[in-house]
C-alpha cells in the first residue's frame, strides 16, 4: 500500500450541536460499548464490571449485538457467546444481525464511548470502522488497541473527517502500542537526544483459542507470513503451526505502531524503535518479562538507559484493557471540552477509572 506522509496530528475545537448524542457535560457515569467480543472483549467486560465511573451497556460481535441502558451482565454475555457463538443470544437486549455494528450504533443512542476490541485483520479494519461511525453521524469517543504502523497511517488519512464529525479518537491504547509507548515518552524526558527505544514483550495464555484474532495477528509478523495469509488460515492450520513450534511464537522487528506514535510525538525517528517478543500459547505464565528500554544522551553528554518493566503477574488482558479504559476516560473529558480528532497515547495521559 502507499504510505501516507507523516504529519502532526491536529486537535480542533468545535461547538457541539445540543440535539446530537454528544456526551453531556453533566454526565457522571460514562456509558461504554465494546465492539468485538472475543478474548479481549470479554476481558473488557470483566474489567468494567466493578467500576463506578463507567457502565458497560453495549457490545457487538460478528453475528449480533446486545444493548441494555442499565448495564449488561458479563457472565450471561460471555456464556451466550462461548456456548452459542454470539452475544446476540442473551435474553436481555440481545439481537442477531449480519450488520451488528451499524444497528447497535443506530439503536444505542445513550452510548458515550466505544472500545474497539476488534481484530486488526484485515489491516484496513479499524479505519473502515471509523468511517462507518462517521457515516452514521455518531458523536463521541472511540478507543482502539491496534498494533500495526500501517493501520495508524490509514487513520491519519481520515483525521480531518473525524474532526468534522465530532469524534474524539484515541489510537494505539493497549499495552504495545499503548502503556509501554507512553512510558517511553515519559522516560525520554531525561535525555537531550534519544538513541533507541526497544520494547520486548512476553505473553502467556493457557489456550490460544481464547485469543484467536490476537494470535493470528502475531503470526502475520512471522517470517513467511503476512496479514492476508494469517487471516486466511483455518483454526486447524493455526493448530498445526503451533504444534511445530511447541506453542511458542518468537517475534522480531515487528511492524508495530509504537514507532509512528513516537515519531509523531517528536521523540525519536521510527527506525530507532524496535518491538519483539515471545508468545506462549499453552502456558499462562509469561515466557519473559515485558519491558521498554529507552537509551539516550543527557544534556551532560552521558549515555544511559531507562527500563520500565511490567509485573509478570499482570496478564495481556490487564495490560491492554486497563490502559484502554484509562485513555477512554481521558478522551471523554476531552470530548466534553469539544476537543475532536485523532490522538495517540503520546498526546494524552490516561486517567484512572474508579
Amino acid at each position: 500500500m502507499e504510505v501516507c506522509p507523516i504529519r502532526k496530528i491536529k486537535i480542533v475545537e468545535m461547538s457541539v450541536d445540543q440535539t446530537s448524542n454528544a456526551i453531556p457535560a453533566s454526565s457522571e457515569v460514562v456509558r461504554v460499548g465494546v465492539l468485538g467480543f472475543g478474548g479481549l472483549g470479554q476481558a473488557a467486560a470483566r474489567v468494567l464490571a466493578p467500576k463506578r465511573e463507567m457502565v458497560w451497556v453495549a457490545a457487538a460481535d460478528r453475528l449480533g449485538y446486545a444493548y441494555n441502558p442499565q448495564g449488561l451482565n458479563p457472565d450471561a454475555s460471555i456464556s451466550a457467546y462461548n456456548q452459542r457463538g454470539s452475544i446476540g443470544y442473551i435474553e436481555a437486549g440481545g439481537v442477531l444481525s449480519d450488520r451488528s455494528i451499524a444497528e447497535l450504533v443506530e439503536r444505542a443512542t445513550a452510548v458515550d464511548a466505544y472500545f474497539l476490541a476488534l481484530p486488526n485483520l484485515p489491516n484496513t479494519f479499524m479505519a473502515d470502522i471509523a468511517r462507518q461511525f462517521i457515516a452514521l453521524g455518531w458523536r463521541g469517543v472511540l478507543v482502539d488497541a491496534l498494533k500495526r504502523t500501517s493501520a495508524v497511517e490509514q487513520l491519519l488519512e481520515i483525521q480531518t473527517q473525524l474532526q468534522a464529525a465530532g469524534i474524539t479518537y484515541l489510537t494505539g491504547c493497549g499495552a504495545t502500542p499503548g502503556l509501554l509507548t507512553a512510558a517511553a515518552v515519559l522516560a525520554a524526558q531525561s535525555y537531550a537526544e534519544i538513541h533507541s527505544v526497544n520494547i520486548t514483550f512476553g505473553v502467556g495464555i493457557a489456550n490460544w483459542e481464547a485469543y484467536r484474532a490476537t494470535i493470528r495477528e502475531d503470526i502475520a509478523h512471522m517470517p513467511g507470513y503476512d496479514v492476508d495469509k494469517a487471516q486466511q488460515m483455518s483454526d486447524a492450520e493455526v493448530e498445526a503451526l503451533l504444534d511445530k513450534t511447541n506453542g511458542i511464537l518468537k517475534l522480531e522487528n515487528m511492524e508495530h505502531a509504537d514507532d509512528i506514535v513516537l515519531e509523531l510525538a517528536g521523540i525519536v525517528d521510527r527506525d530507532r524503535v524496535s518491538v519483539g517478543g515471545i508468545v506462549d500459547t499453552r502456558n499462562p505464565k509469561k515466557p519473559l518479562s515485558t519491558n521498554v528500554q529507552v537509551t539516550g544522551r543527557t544534556f551532560e553528554g552521558k549515555t544511559s538507559t531507562h527500563t520500565f518493566t511490567l509485573g509478570d503477574e499482570t496478564s495481556m488482558a490487564a495490560n491492554v484493557c486497563g490502559p484502554a479504559f484509562g485513555y477512554l476516560k481521558a478522551g471523554v473529558n476531552l470530548h466534553r471540552r469539544d476537543v475532536f480528532g485523532l490522538l495517540t497515547v503520546a498526546d494524552v495521559m490516561p486517567q484512572f477509572v474508579r
